[in-house]
């Protein structure tokens, strides 16, 4: 079991936790269709993966968001199952347009293998978190959910994600704000933890962890999984997304 990182609280206050969660939840629920129509193209970093998959290998694409994709995975004659999660319905009704993919509402920080509705024969093949990892709050609910993901991926599966490295960007950083915003103490969210703001549509919250690759190494470590792969990509400096592959060990 590896340690807790420094800067972290041992356990994060539920409620601390909870104010976190559902800050997003009614970001995204109330700006969804705002981001979505930011969001109608692929990342380079996506791209970059899309190249590595096989049309033979099931995906489980979590943080689906509006389903862009899984979407060119069909395009490009995918012929194994394809199942993508969120919790934003206004990304959802937007991900329900591509034929041949199935889409589930689900809450990704209330998340358990608690029936088969996740299973396909011997496990998936590839199981993608695309931006959505850095939108859990606490070590305890990342681990949960990454021990999740190792039980349902085969023993020779890969687990690909990304994270936000949203302080390379000068604009980014200038869109951080106080904690008291929100009525938390600073004091109770991990060293890495930030507020930012968004401008689209109206004015909102998003709570968002930026994450270091030393960070991830010990997540992955501690979720009996070890990183093959990293390399950074989007944004105008080609650094504003951490991408990695992941595999059991």
């Amino acid at each position: 079991m590896g340690k807790v990182p420094e800067g972290y609280n041992a356990v994060m206050n539920s409620d601390t936790a909870n104010r976190l969660l559902t800050i997003n939840r009614e970001f995204y629920n109330r700006f969804g269709d705002q981001f979505s129509a930011t969001r109608q193209r692929l990342q380079p970093g996506v791209k970059k993966i899309l190249e590595t998959i096989q049309n033979d290998v099931s995906v489980l694409d979590l943080g689906c968001g509006n389903g862009h994709f899984l979407r060119e995975l069909i395009r490009r004659g995918h012929a194994a199952p394809l199942l993508g999660v969120d919790f934003s319905l206004p990304l959802l009704r937007d991900a329900q347009s591509t034929p041949g993919v199935l889409f589930r509402e689900v809450d990704l920080s209330q998340w358990t293998v608690d029936s088969g509705q996740w299973a396909v024969e011997g496990g998936w093949d590839v199981i993608t978190m695309f931006a959505t990892l850095h939108h859990i709050p606490s070590n305890e609910m990342r681990l949960d959910i990454l021990r999740t993901v190792r039980k349902l991926m085969k023993a020779d599966g890969k687990f690909i994600l990304s994270n936000w490295q949203f302080l390379n960007s000068a604009k980014l950083r200038s869109r951080i704000q106080a904690w008291d915003r929100v009525g938390i103490n600073e004091s109770d969210v991990d060293e890495g933890d930030y507020l930012l703001d968004w401008r689209g549509g109206g004015e909102g919250l998003r709570y968002a962890h930026h994450f270091s690759a030393e960070e991830l190494l010990g997540l992955a470590d501690q979720a009996e999984m070890r990183v093959t792969d990293s390399f950074l990509s989007d944004g105008d400096g080609g650094n504003l997304g951490l991408y990695q592959i992941w595999v059991c060990v």
